[in-house]
């Protein structure tokens, strides 16, 4: 398991431990009470990576693109979509050029 995958997996586990607690002690609990809201912070964390993407700042790049992850895994939890059903459709995808996958979702 590489450094990556052990850091996701706590982190997945620590926003699970937080479903049902009190939006007014946990910021992630206040995220999983509203998917709304958690989709927008997403948003707004996407928003900043592409920024410095495009600014070529690796190390914002690298802050921002946390950022992302932990409000993407937030936004997955409180969806109830689970990183196994996202690992299935990647690898329904594995072997298939990107073009390829695209056109047929536009048939």
């Amino acid at each position: 398991m590489s450094r990556f995958d052990e850091v996701v997996a706590r982190l997945s586990a620590v926003i699970a431990s937080r479903k049902g607690g009190d939006p007014a002690q946990s910021y992630t609990a206040k995220l999983l009470a509203d998917p709304s809201l958690a989709a927008k912070k997403l948003g707004e964390e996407a928003i900043e990576a592409v920024i410095a993407a495009t600014q070529g700042d690796k190390a914002a790049l690298a802050a921002e693109s946390a950022d992302v992850i932990y409000h993407w895994l937030v936004v997955l939890a409180a969806a109830g979509v689970s990183l196994d059903e996202v690992a299935a459709k990647l690898e329904a995808r594995e072997g298939t050029s990107g073009l390829a996958e695209k056109a047929a979702r536009n048939l």
